[in-house]
């Protein structure tokens, strides 16, 4: 089944309202390794304990997300063959430890790549808090639709990724991954097999799960928060990536870091063991 360019920009905005505790926090944290290397580290401690809990900044995209929305049938994507391609963080005020929130998710554009090379789906997502309305954060998301290409649309206008620098980075910084990292991480919510049946890894062209796209994202928000913010998380404010190749639990994954204007800074992601880079065109904005 072909997908319907008209349908899918005319699909209705998927609501959805979550509420969330200091242990989800706590959870999101532990998912993304924040205490693995030095328990007693008092920059990890702020975001795994109770006292004066901190959300790092990156649960955003975990929170008030519609599950499985992608897969309505009527949507006429190839379901096992859609990889998330980019995502966009805007940070409006401090994620809270714990709250009541709701979100708004829309189809804003499709762009067919044509037979063969598949297609690209962004959405955008808007988290507010339920009883006041005001906005958390936004987070824009685009999907390479594998199986989709050739229906028929436009195939140019998608949004340019930020560019990364050909000097030297001002700084990395090293996060090694646990081979069970994907086992705590999907605790947080998304729980697609991919990321733990070795079989369901297979069909889709692995020779093992692989590590959650966001939980590689999560980690270089952890760097932007240590690089940049001096360990605050209220300080980050947004954080753009384009994931270029899927990560292995297990591996190290190095963070380098370009800054530029007041406020702004480039990085990318690489796997050391692999020498690839996995994320790409990094953009992430601070609080000075």
């Amino acid at each position: 089944m072909a997908i319907d360019e008209t349908f899918l920009l005319a699909y209705p905005p998927v609501e959805c309202r979550r509420s969330y505790n200091a242990r989800d926090t706590m959870l999101y944290a532990l998912g993304l390794g924040v205490g693995a290397d030095d328990p007693l580290d008092p920059r990890a401690l702020r975001f795994v304990y109770e006292k004066d809990l901190m959300a790092l900044p990156t649960m955003a995209v975990v929170l008030a997300s519609p599950s499985g929305w992608l897969a309505d049938p009527r949507l006429g994507i190839d379901y096992m063959q859609l990889l998330h391609g980019e995502e966009s963080l805007t940070i409006h005020r401090p994620i809270p430890a714990e709250g009541d929130l709701s979100s708004v998710t829309r189809i804003e554009a499709v762009f067919d790549k044509g037979p063969g090379r598949g297609a690209l789906l962004y959405t955008r997502r808007e988290i507010r808090d339920f009883e006041s309305s005001e906005p958390l954060a936004t987070i824009g998301s685009s999907y390479f639709l594998r199986g989709d290409g050739g229906f028929g649309g436009r195939s140019d206008g998608a949004p340019t990724p930020y560019p990364t620098p050909t000097r030297r980075p001002d700084a990395t910084i090293d996060f090694r991954t646990r081979t069970d990292q994907a086992l705590l991480y999907r605790l947080s919510g998304d729980h697609n097999p991919l990321h733990i049946d070795p079989s369901v890894a297979k069909k889709a062209g692995f020779d093992r799960p692989i590590l959650h796209g966001l939980c590689s994202y999560g980690l270089a928000g952890r760097a932007m928060v240590h690089l940049l913010c001096d360990g605050d998380s209220a300080r980050l404010r947004r954080l753009d990536v384009r994931f270029a190749k899927p990560v292995f639990p297990g591996e190290t994954l190095r963070i380098a870091l370009w800054r530029e204007a007041d406020g702004r800074a480039a990085f990318e992601v690489m796997s050391v063991e692999r020498e690839l880079v996995v994320l790409r065109n990094g953009l992430a904005e601070y609080q000075g």
